[in-house]
């Protein structure tokens, strides 16, 4: 049964909106009541007035699986929308008393993680009101949700090559090859014998061993890696353990070059320079909060990190 636009508006809460939302993030009505701090009967008892006051279910029991019915997903694109809206009519009514307050919601690809902090640091003192919450995923999954607007702000160093997202590079992220300090290399390497000596990789999706594999492809170099491991933290400790060589992001590895762990030969064609880049939706008119960052990361990016990645 379809409802009036008035009858949606005397039916419909927020109070109902704000547990749905919650219920379709977790797909678990338990999850949502202890996100909402809620009893989950309170969260069943708000899903049956929405239902009722949209007349169609947003949720599906299959056998024990939770599934989202076509109405759900619809309410739910509308429902986040509004209160993205609604989040921007607050910040932008702060600004006008003089203050920048509200949420500044980050995805960060894994290889930058370490990176993050120092970028925040400057940036939460200057605006101690605003609260950032930070996601940390591999490039496939944080392109994902950066198409679906999950986020303020997506932080990566491959960005998909589409007008439909703006993009503010504002770091060199180098990509470097390392070793352990004790490897026994050769007096002449170049980069194909480099690649053939127990190559450790980062997983399919992930944004360094896409821009290596294209670094390879440009300068028809063969890469066929002995071991496939899940994070550059991983990477590091089988370079560390002496399981082989790797090319990693010079930000995981720059601490333990300082201690003499682990060293980056001199190879041709290295390091490779791919930009750090602050990437959201073309179409995503930035709020408050993600302008201030942005102008933040275009004003000190360089000189927060530079002393951090110092390696002499």
């Amino acid at each position: 049964m379809a409802f009036t636009l008035n009858q949606l508006l005397n039916r419909l809460t927020f109070r109902q909106l704000q547990v749905f939302l919650s219920v379709f993030k977790h797909l678990s009505y338990s999850k949502a009541a202890d996100e909402l701090g809620l009893t989950q009967p309170a969260v069943s008892s708000q899903m049956k007035q929405l239902e009722a006051a949209i007349g169609q279910p947003m949720f599906d029991y299959v056998g024990k699986q939770f599934y989202v019915t076509p109405a759900g997903a619809q309410v739910e694109r509308v429902v986040r929308t509004l209160f993205a809206d609604l989040e921007r009519l607050q910040m932008d009514l702060y600004q006008l008393e003089g203050q920048l307050k509200g949420e500044l919601r980050l995805c960060v690809v894994s290889s930058a993680e370490m990176i993050v902090p120092y970028l925040l640091k400057g940036f939460l003192e200057q605006y101690p009101e605003v609260k950032a919450r930070l996601t940390v995923l591999n490039r496939a999954n944080a392109t994902e949700r950066l198409l679906q607007n999950r986020d303020d702000i997506v932080i990566m160093g491959v960005v998909p090559d589409t007008r439909l997202l703006s993009r503010q590079p504002f770091y060199d992220n180098l990509l470097v090859p390392c070793i352990c300090s004790d490897h026994p290399l050769p007096s002449k390497l170049d980069a194909q014998g480099f690649l053939e000596m127990g190559l450790v990789v980062r997983e399919p999706g992930s944004g360094s061993r896409f821009a290596l594999e294209e670094w390879c492809k440009e300068h028809r170099l063969q890469l066929q890696p002995k071991l496939e491991l899940g994070s550059n933290e991983a990477i590091k400790h089988a370079v560390l353990a002496g399981l082989g060589v790797a090319v990693l992001p010079l930000v995981n590895i720059v601490a333990d070059v300082r201690l003499g762990q682990l060293a980056i030969p001199k190879i041709k064609g290295f390091p490779l320079k791919r930009s750090w880049c602050a990437v959201y939706p073309s179409a995503k008119q930035p709020t408050p909060v993600m302008q201030a960052f942005l102008d933040h990361l275009a004003a000190a990016g360089t000189s927060v990190l530079d002393p951090v990645l110092a390696v002499e």
